[in-house]
């Protein structure tokens, strides 16, 4: 009768085991182990340091068109303002000679100018109305004065239509500045035609309401010698030749 030992081959796979396992730890294995994860380590931090280098080329890209669009805008923006310098001087040169050469001095040199062109047109001036008032703000510079006054006119004319638009036309061209602000149709008769004109000017310097008084009161006085001269002319048509009645 044989007797089997119990245990024996178990005991033999676990020392076969233990073998193997001395065998894979070895300082060979180890060490290609070790080499196998530093490259692994280096493919995932190649593959980092690549999408970073796109990422910023491409954040660059962007930046620099960016920079490029500001740097545009910024030009044509401050293309108007190239030689502004001069551009002032010259503005604040002609405004000094507009000053000097197109605004009148006195309601005498207003009334001038309005009876020279009312006797090259040939119309009939009948009424002017002045009002006046001092600019507000600073239109001129220091040197020249400063200050303006505003003088509103407001004119009744008769006469045929073409001496009418000669008589307006004269205004926008006079050596003297003057603005029409309005032109109204009151009344037409046997080929004349009555208009009302609105028109502004500015006298050089502040001016009293006395001297705006007296250029009224000659013009309403020199409106009423036309009229008695005219009068006096349409009586003497009607009287007969040789002073029959």
């Amino acid at each position: 009768m044989s007797v089997v030992v119990s245990g024996s081959k178990p005991k033999a796979v676990a020392i076969n085991i233990r073998e193997r396992t001395r065998g894979w730890l070895s300082a060979v294995n180890l060490h290609w182990a070790g080499v196998a994860l530093l490259g692994l380590v280096n493919v995932w931090l190649l593959v980092q340091m690549g999408v970073a280098w796109q990422t910023a080329n491409s954040q660059n890209a962007d930046a620099i068109a960016a920079q490029r669009i500001a740097l545009t805008s910024a030009q044509i923006a401050a293309r108007p303002l190239e030689g502004l310098d001069v551009k002032l001087a010259s503005a604040s040169e002609r405004a000094d000679r507009f000053y000097l050469e197109r605004l009148p001095v006195s309601y005498s040199e207003i009334a001038s100018e309005l009876g020279n062109l009312k006797k090259r047109t040939g119309v009939r001036l009948t009424r002017v109305q002045y009002s006046q008032a001092p600019v507000a703000g600073e239109m001129v510079s220091d040197r020249l004065g400063g200050q303006l006054t505003e003088v509103r006119m407001d004119a009744s004319l008769t006469g045929d239509y073409r001496p009418l638009m000669l008589f307006i036309n004269g205004l926008e061209r006079d050596k003297v500045f003057y603005m029409i602000s309005g032109v109204t149709l009151t009344g037409q008769q046997t080929g004349l035609v009555s208009l009302r004109i609105r028109v502004t000017t500015y006298l050089r310097g502040l001016v009293s309401d006395d001297e705006m008084q007296k250029a009224q009161n000659e013009a309403e006085a020199g409106s009423m010698s036309k009229d008695v001269d005219a009068q006096a002319a349409s009586a003497l048509s009607k009287t007969p030749a040789g002073g029959a009645r």
